[in-house]
């Protein structure tokens, strides 16, 4: 990643954190996954941003494109792969499941964060390829 991209990716990413603890301070835990997303697209729309969700995403092989079922929660300025949870605790097959998008997607960041937690902060994974 080139240095203007990288500095743009991490602006983007605090922004991100900002908005992710406004929404759960706003709303706390005990939401379905998918309210919680809907309003952290709504709310980075507002702050200008690109976001795209539910974008399929295919596995490589041998030169073909596979369409396997892989979808991504969030890609935010073709930059940022936010995969969003709402769990007791996060476990390392998430940050695979993560990591593997990441390769797919040539994203060199990527966050995964669980919504299901009193401190929100302490339950954002950031994940660099």
């Amino acid at each position: 990643m080139n240095r203007q991209k990288e500095n743009e990716s991490k602006e983007i990413a605090n922004i991100v954190i900002d908005t992710v603890i406004q929404i759960h301070k706003t709303l706390g835990p005990g939401l379905f996954v998918n309210a919680y997303q809907k309003c952290l697209q709504h709310a980075l729309q507002k702050e200008g941003l690109n976001v795209i969700c539910g974008k399929k995403l295919p596995v490589v092989y041998d030169g073909v494109k596979i369409d396997a079922g892989y979808k991504l929660d969030m890609l935010v300025e073709d930059l940022i792969v936010i995969e969003n949870k709402t769990v007791d605790r996060l476990t390392s097959d998430d940050e695979e499941e993560l990591t593997t998008y990441l390769k797919f997607s040539d994203c060199k960041l990527g966050m995964l964060i669980n919504w299901k937690t009193l401190l929100i902060k302490q339950s954002i994974k950031r994940i660099e390829l």
